[in-house]
């Protein structure tokens, strides 16, 4: 087995050493508050004003409620995510697709939790800087009753996206102290209002949770209400290889302790001023003094534009996982800066940008937003749920009735959230479910197509052909075709090669080369793995590269080759020069060209109707697809396109009669 070594002229250089990810550190820890709590950090801007928008609310409802958030974010965050979670990761790498690829050859039905969990984090992706980035710019309707608010969120919005194609590199290092100012605001804000009001602390008695669901009419309503304090799990899992689960569950201690004081804080001056509580105005800016509006506005915004940061990121990282794992098209990726992790996609990025300028329009306000926000994520969360349970099944280490005690605990609470929730679907949350579900059909659709084509794939035992390759390699009366022909291959098995490559090494048109590579690329479920292994089939002139690449590495295979090449050639296993006598002798290295073949599906396909719909939108999603030559990294020059028929069930049983 050869490993690529690493080096600067192909590798991502990270943040902080990997080996260190784990261990605690000050710089872990700010780097965990810059980037891993943005979006639940972030919610106090808009859950109690949710709550508040109740009909008519009493102490027992501000009580009940804030005993909720409390039960909550202990609960679903710190021990379902924060404790058990963040220990389900994938050598040190987490979220849906990490959490997929552990049980995806054990469990191969789990491919439908990943896409229905994953298509939902898309939604939360675009609503979530919309409202966060609303809330937060509303603050300065208390200067300005009348001011307009979404020009001013558009134009925030439209310089966010913009920027995200030049990376994060630079205001990236100032997230933590940034996130550091605002959880810190966060505290002492709550807490001047905790202390003039203490009665609130009753609220973290779960018994005002039953108070809360029983005996007021609109408690399990407003549970959709509450869950918006902790839309933010999710994200915190996936942000995992970020930080490492040591600074994550360290720093959440101090974002917890700020959370549950500055809704306690709200909690009290609500109740205080229930009388005279005007609806238009946000609880978290009324617990504002007068002199500091404008710079909680300014901080808040700034808070706001790094949680929309984290989850436009996440979502950025969500599709480059989910193209090796066959869930999604291929599409152009960019590294906008050496930062591990920082990669943009053009195409998702402004349709994310016009997704939230959409939503901004259509809701106007954040309490019209906070209607629909949360129901897409409620599925989500039970995905992970029935994910993790399988994942803890598999673990020698726990017994079924802790799985069995585990899921059904936690199925019960977010099935609860998700019914709650279910209430929000004609206030808006059908746009949620709209955005998922498109998101859903293509994944769904993408896998499975490329599932059916798997069926229809010719494989040949390449023993078979070896002699025929070496002869054609030495005969001099084809027409050399090039000095290197290079062709990737899909087939695990080093014994098997497709019928397509004999075909067009063979019998479309003759080619004649000096050696042959059969490259084959290997998404394996270790995220950053980067190793290859040759073999030689025929010595000299025929070899087959097996390249074994985690799916958060982008896949350039021409750079990777090219390595894999001088590394050989540096051991004398082969011999670069060119195979043309005239450029042999003056020490020219040879030519490479690379045959990329689709097999396309032709009009005499014979397929179910189910399967014939799915081809049908599969080709329609393909024209946003880039080429697999785009998408391995490959030389436009020397890369050569061809097209195979993909024949399945072919009717060779028509009679034709000669006239």
């Amino acid at each position: 087995m050869y490993f690529l070594k690493e080096s600067k002229s192909f590798s991502i250089i990270i943040t902080m050493n990997k080996n260190d990810l784990n261990k605690l550190s000050a710089a872990g820890l700010l780097v965990a508050l810059g980037i891993v709590f943005g979006d639940i950090g972030t919610s106090p801007l808009y859950v109690m004003n949710a709550i508040i928008d109740s009909p008519d609310f009493d102490q027992t409802l501000i009580l009940g409620a804030l005993s909720c958030i409390f039960w909550t974010l202990t609960l679903q965050t710190t021990i379902k995510y924060v404790i058990i979670t963040l220990r389900a990761d994938n050598k040190g790498e987490g979220g849906i697709f990490a959490l997929y690829a552990l049980l995806r050859k054990k469990r191969k039905w789990v491919y439908i939790l990943a896409i229905l969990g994953a298509s939902m984090l898309f939604a939360d992706g675009i609503i979530t800087p919309a409202i966060t980035v609303t809330s937060a710019i509303e603050g300065l309707k208390i200067i300005n009753p009348g001011i307009s608010v979404v020009p001013i969120v558009i134009i925030i919005l439209f310089i966010l996206f913009l920027f995200q194609q030049f990376g994060t590199d630079l205001i990236g290092k100032t997230f933590g102290p940034i996130m550091v100012i605002w959880f810190g605001m966060l505290f002492v804000l709550g807490f001047i209002h905790l202390i003039q009001f203490p009665v609130v602390l009753k609220a973290l008695n779960p018994y005002f949770v039953y108070v809360f669901l029983h005996d007021h009419p609109n408690g399990f309503v407003l549970l959709g209400a509450v869950f918006l304090c902790t839309t933010g799990a999710e994200a915190l899992y996936s942000d995992l290889g970020h930080c490492g689960f040591k600074n994550i569950r360290v720093s959440w201690i101090f974002v917890k302790i700020c959370l549950i004081v500055n809704y306690l804080g709200q909690g009290a001056w609500i109740i205080k001023n229930s009388d005279s509580i005007s609806k238009t105005l946000n609880p978290f800016f009324s617990i504002v003094p007068d002199w500091f509006i404008l710079p909680s506005v300014i901080i808040a915004t700034m808070a706001a534009v790094i949680a929309s940061q984290a989850l436009i990121s996440g979502t950025f990282t969500l599709i480059s996982e989910a193209i090796p794992l066959n869930f999604w098209p291929k599409l152009r990726i960019s590294h906008p800066t050496i930062i591990k992790g920082q990669i943009y996609i053009p195409v998702i990025n402004w349709f994310l940008f016009i997704s939230c300028c959409g939503v901004v329009f259509y809701f106007g306000n954040s309490s019209n937003m906070e209607a629909a926000y949360g129901l897409a994520i409620t599925i989500t969360m039970i995905a992970t749920t029935l994910l993790l349970a399988q994942h803890l099944k598999l673990n020698k280490h726990r017994s079924d009735i802790v799985v069995v005690v585990f899921v059904l605990f936690y199925l019960t609470i977010e099935i609860s959230f998700l019914i709650a929730n279910l209430y929000k679907f004609t206030h808006g949350g059908w746009i949620t479910l709209l955005i998922s579900g498109l998101f859903m059909m293509i994944m769904y659709t993408w896998y499975q197509v490329r599932e059916i084509k798997k069926n229809y794939f010719k494989y040949l035992k390449i023993n078979d052909y070896l002699d025929i390759i070496k002869d054609i390699s030495k005969d001099k009366s084809i027409s050399k075709f090039a000095t290197n022909l290079v062709y990737l291959t899909r087939t695990d098995s080093k014994e098997d090669i497709e019928s397509k490559i004999i075909y067009s090494i063979i019998y479309k048109s003759p080619k004649r080369a000096d050696k042959y590579w059969f490259i084959h690329v290997n998404n394996t479920d270790e995220p950053s793995m980067l190793q290859y292994d040759v073999k030689e089939l025929i010595p000299g002139i025929l070899f087959r590269i097996d390249l074994n690449i985690g799916f958060k590495i982008r896949p350039r295979i021409n750079l990777f080759f090219r390595k894999i090449i001088e590394n050989m050639v540096h051991k004398k296993e082969i011999n670069l020069t060119s195979g043309y006598d005239s450029l042999k002798k003056h020490n020219i290295p040879g030519d490479y060209k690379f045959i990329m073949i689709d097999r396309i599906h032709s009009s005499d396909l014979e397929v179910k109707y189910w399967n014939r719909l799915l081809f049908s939108f599969y080709q329609v999603v393909n024209k946003i697809s880039i080429s697999d030559m785009q998408a391995f990294g490959l030389d436009t020059s020397n890369v050569i396109e061809e097209k195979v028929p993909l024949h399945v069930n072919t009717n060779t049983d028509v009679k034709i009669k000669r006239i």
